[in-house]
């Protein structure tokens, strides 16, 4: 048992491996330092390590007297707040189990988590979410007790301040109960459930153990040199599990976080905060990217300043990475390069960093080129929920660009059938909660062990690094029976600024076309170009010449793939995507089968302009996939509505297309 006064002065180090003792150890390390920091007008409120300590402390004493036991589950349905990390360690304390539910997932959705797990008390951030939480607990049958970070008017929903005064110490008695339950904690106890669905399915409860979040941790320790100076922006959404580790990570080191409640204001944040650590989308560096040359494209001199000091940037940072010193030729430009463009750059990012890592979804190469001209190394990552959720990444030291990295420490990777990335590791899923199909589904089992399915298919170099190319069930067959990943040709044809999302089609039918949305700016500044004249900028999208040149710009980038790779015909969508009306994942990422399903007039309309019209359910009424020879789950056997590869909190970056050179069929 351990006596939480002897605990080891590094807190990876606590046995059993738990998340709550590591914390503690971390308390006595870095008791002073500061834990979290957030922006209340305009002024920070800092909290140290010790005070997080004790506000925890007082939430969980709350939950006990509220009668929650070891075991118990303990929803949030908030957005990033420091209160969101108290409540969490508060349930790490007392072995209750965090269920953690995105601020935008609608009150059916939070409904059908709640009662899945059996959830008991839950808490809500902000008015609006604990109006729509109160709402749903009206429908909860175990859920007891509503609790809110903010004031809310409903009489069943309780405000956190009431719940546990931040001004009555926790009595000495309650503390020892507390940390009796501590005492008795094992690296096998629940982490949290994570309900992650991706872009089909009903959520899955991905189950988590403190073993797993460790065993992560100490692989993350020993890949990156991290201290207490630094500090990390929060603004991804803590209910993610890249998030939610990341900042376990943080707690481990003594760092501080700063959370951004508002990520509209996420750039402002980003230079107010100055963080040397950040764990980011590739929605933010592509935004920076677009407004970078939006910027040096108002006159074609400013436009030929950013291109020769990128192209400065990046033949020093190519010869660094080849462990060879840059000709002076280019050592020469770059303090005036930096001067004019790259600090420019780096500032817009909040300053230099020692860390930057990528995940969520797939990065593009040129970006990750461009922001490393700037000396922002962006670091991709790979991994997925139900493992917790590493699997791979690059380090300073070990990176090649347009890779997910090597295989985590202590993990090992191999391509199995169909190529799919399998995994095992020490971090991997204990199950999905209550849902022992799923779970069998989940792993495939064979000489070498058993290993998670990841649905996604991939390569790996003869150095260990992975590449992933797409996923199993977005691979399309066409009629012609033609394998085609989507995901390459949507990332090339996205490095036009035009286009925001690309969504390419054509599975079980004679050939590809697109579906586009595309930036409402880029797009009144064509019609400024061809000189149309327009009432409303949703008259555009029907517009004969904006279509035409749009698909002359499309027709362009894609003219060097293979012909049954190009596309015949593309739209535009005039509806956003975004998460609010259900087209993009919580990390950004489009639901492809939604985007199908809302849109199929539309694409049904281009294959009939062409007199070839075809229902993707044959007459035979057999799956399109298998009447290609494929099975719906392709490689994996599961059913598409079930399929276990948690796209919600797949954590990969840059995904180029696949070849199968130097391939090698398992990295450890």
């Amino acid at each position: 048992m351990t006596d939480l006064r002897e605990l080891p002065s590094q807190p990876l180090a606590v046995e059993p491996a738990h998340v709550g003792l590591m914390v503690k150890a971390s308390v006595q390390a870095f008791g002073d330092r500061p834990a979290t920091r957030v922006l209340v007008g305009k002024r920070w409120v800092v909290a140290s390590y010790r005070e997080l300590d004790a506000r925890a402390m007082q939430i969980a004493a709350a939950l006990m007297y509220s009668g929650v036991e070891k075991g118990d589950r303990v929803g949030f349905y908030s957005r990033n707040r420091p209160e969101w990390t108290q409540v969490d360690l508060a349930c790490q304390f007392i072995g209750a189990v965090s269920v953690p539910i995105y601020a935008t997932d609608t009150v059916d959705e939070v409904v059908h988590i709640a009662n899945d797990c059996g959830m008991v008390v839950a808490f809500a951030g902000r008015a609006d979410e604990a109006e729509r939480m109160g709402q749903a607990s009206e429908r909860i049958p175990s859920l007891r007790r509503v609790i809110s970070f903010d004031s809310c008017p409903r009489t069943d929903v309780t405000w956190l301040e009431y719940f546990a005064p931040s001004d009555r110490p926790v009595p000495e008695q309650v503390v020892s109960r507390i940390n009796a339950r501590l005492n008795k904690a094992s690296g096998d106890d629940l982490f949290s459930i994570i309900y992650t669905s991706g872009t089909t399915g009903a959520p899955k409860g991905v189950k988590l153990a403190h073993r797993a979040i460790m065993s992560e941790l100490g692989a993350l320790h020993r890949s990156f040199p991290i201290s207490t100076r630094d500090h990390s922006l929060c603004f991804l959404p803590l209910s993610h599990a890249l998030e939610r580790g990341w900042t376990c990570y943080l707690w481990a080191h003594g760092c501080m976080n700063t959370y951004v409640v508002d990520t509209r204001n996420v750039g402002e944040m980003m230079r107010r905060a100055r963080p040397t650590l950040m764990v980011a989308v590739p929605k933010l560096f592509e935004t920076v990217l677009a407004e970078v040359h939006k910027a040096s494209a108002v006159t074609p001199r400013r436009k030929r300043i950013l291109q020769w000091a990128v192209s400065v940037g990046q033949h020093l940072q190519f010869d660094y990475r080849q462990g060879r010193k840059p000709l002076l030729f280019w050592r020469a430009q770059l303090p005036l390069a930096d001067r004019l463009v790259l600090r420019k750059i780096r500032e817009a990012m909040g300053g230099q960093k020692t860390m930057l890592v990528s995940g969520g979804a797939p990065l593009r190469r040129e970006t990750e080129l461009f922001f490393g001209a700037a000396g922002l190394q962006i670091l991709n990552g790979y991994g997925m929920t139900e493992a917790a959720p590493l699997i791979s990444y690059n380090t300073h030291s070990a990176y090649r660009v347009g890779s997910m990295g090597r295989v985590m420490p202590g993990g090992r990777i191999k391509l199995g059938d169909k190529h799919e990335i399998l995994y095992q590791g020490p971090n991997v899923m204990d199950g999905y909660w209550d849902n022992e199909e799923a779970t069998r589904e989940a792993f495939l089992t064979d000489d070498e062990g058993t290993w998670l399915r990841t649905g996604d298919v991939g390569r790996i170099d003869r150095r260990g690094f992975l590449f992933v190319t797409d996923r199993l069930k977005d691979i399309i067959v066409t009629e012609g029976g033609k394998n085609i990943s989507p995901q390459p040709i949507e990332e090339l044809l996205q490095s036009d600024p035009m286009f925001e999302h690309v969504v390419v089609l054509g599975d079980n039918r004679p050939f590809l076309t697109l579906l586009v949305q595309p930036s409402m700016a880029n797009l009144q500044k064509l019609a400024e170009a061809l000189h149309i004249d327009y009432g409303h900028v949703s008259e555009l999208f029907n517009n004969q010449n904006i279509l035409d040149e749009i698909k002359k710009s499309a027709e362009a980038l894609t003219k060097n793939l293979p012909k049954y790779q190009q596309f015949r015909d593309l739209r535009m969508s005039s509806e956003g995507f975004s998460i609010a009306n259900g087209l993009l994942t919580p990390t950004l990422k489009v639901k492809r089968r939604e985007v199908e399903r809302r849109f199929r007039g539309l694409i049904d309309e281009m294959y009939t302009k062409i007199g070839l019209h075809h229902d993707p359910k044959s007459a035979s009424g057999r799956d399109p996939k298998s009447a290609s020879g494929r099975d719906s789950r392709s490689a994996s056997g599961r059913d598409s509505g079930t399929a276990s590869g948690g796209d919600r909190g797949r954590t990969h970056g840059q995904a180029p297309r696949s070849t199968r050179g130097g391939d090698s069929p398992t990295a450890r």
